[in-house]
């Protein structure tokens, strides 16, 4: 459908992906609006976005979601389409600042969709998370599950968000795609997440932190599959105005079995440091794609040894501002 699209978040490690195949397809104009949070160093975004400044199309805008003169910094071009993938992450830490998380979560997804439905944009693409389906034990997860209870600010705040969307799309006729990601990992992932965690450690022969006995459970997500299913998104033409789809691999891994991935990856054995489950940390996840592969041609191809195969390679390539 090419267009102008505007990209929250995309200096962060999904969003500088999906710029990425944006501007290798013709057509395509990419407005990125990212406040490069100091959350973690500035420079790691800055590396993943390398590769867009001076391309035809890309313009970077540096800016809160919910900054008064932001309609006003983008300009009077027409916008065809919003993918917010923006967002404050992060289970543990919501726990401590909880308004932060609703501030930017909440309030600058509504501040979006006032946006979109101001400038009369159509098409809203909201990124979301499997952590709203909370401790739900009917897994796979299906999105008609009901009665969703989050138990951490930060899946409260994204499921606030999905809700916002569809009065949204209820009130005032804006066509809404939600994606719910799960456990996306790859080149470029953020730096606190555990699987770039256990590499910098197990490599530098310090302890990895095993949060509880090892048997909770990850449907790990390789990005090139989520930005397959994102990019399908932006052009769905399945469904009602308003529908929500799993982003998964549509299988689960345990802690004990990444870890010993993650071993078998860079040939070094792991010091576990076993610690008590943290609050707010879910004990699985798994994904049923059934819908996204029914109205996005979802198919996520990638295992997780492929994955952390390709994750090794970009780690002693590219990676900056690691300590």
């Amino acid at each position: 459908m090419a267009g102008h699209v505007l990209i929250t978040g995309g200096a962060g490690f999904i969003g500088s992906h999906l710029v990425d195949r944006l501007l290798a397809e013709k057509g395509w104009r990419v407005t990125v609006v990212d406040n490069f949070d100091p959350y973690y160093d500035r420079r790691i975004k800055e590396a993943n976005i390398a590769g867009h400044i001076g391309a035809p199309g890309y313009r970077l805008i540096e800016a809160d979601l919910c900054d008064a003169d932001l309609e006003e910094r983008l300009g009077p071009d027409p916008i065809d389409l919003i993918v917010h993938i923006a967002a404050k992450a992060g289970v543990r830490p919501s726990i401590a600042d909880p308004l932060a998380y609703h501030r930017v979560n909440v309030t600058g997804t509504l501040r979006l969709l006032e946006l979109a439905r101001h400038r009369k944009i159509p098409r809203f693409v909201l990124a979301s998370s499997s952590s709203v389906y909370g401790e739900n034990p009917n897994v796979p997860w299906k999105e008609a599950e009901r009665g969703l209870v989050p138990i951490s600010p930060y899946a409260a705040s994204k499921l606030a968000a999905e809700q916002f969307a569809r009065v949204y799309a209820q009130l005032h006729g804006l066509h809404v795609t939600v994606l719910r990601f799960f456990t996306v990992f790859g080149p470029r992932q953020r730096p606190d997440l555990a699987i770039h965690q256990f590499f910098r450690k197990v490599e530098a022969g310090v302890p990895i932190q095993q949060f509880g006995d090892g048997s909770t459970r990850r449907d790990y997500t390789y990005i090139d599959d989520i930005i397959a299913g994102v990019h399908a998104a932006m052009e769905r033409t399945k469904g009602g105005a308003y529908e929500t789809y799993n982003l998964g691999n549509s299988g689960t891994v345990t802690l004990s079995e990444l870890i010993a991935a993650v071993e078998l990856e860079l040939g070094i054995k792991a010091i576990v440091e076993v610690r008590p489950e943290q609050p707010g940390d879910v004990p699985q996840t798994f994904a049923d794609v059934s819908r996204a592969g029914r109205d996005l041609g979802f198919a996520p191809s990638t295992p997780l040894a492929e994955g952390l195969k390709h994750f090794h390679s970009w780690y002693h390539t590219a990676r900056v501002a690691q300590d």
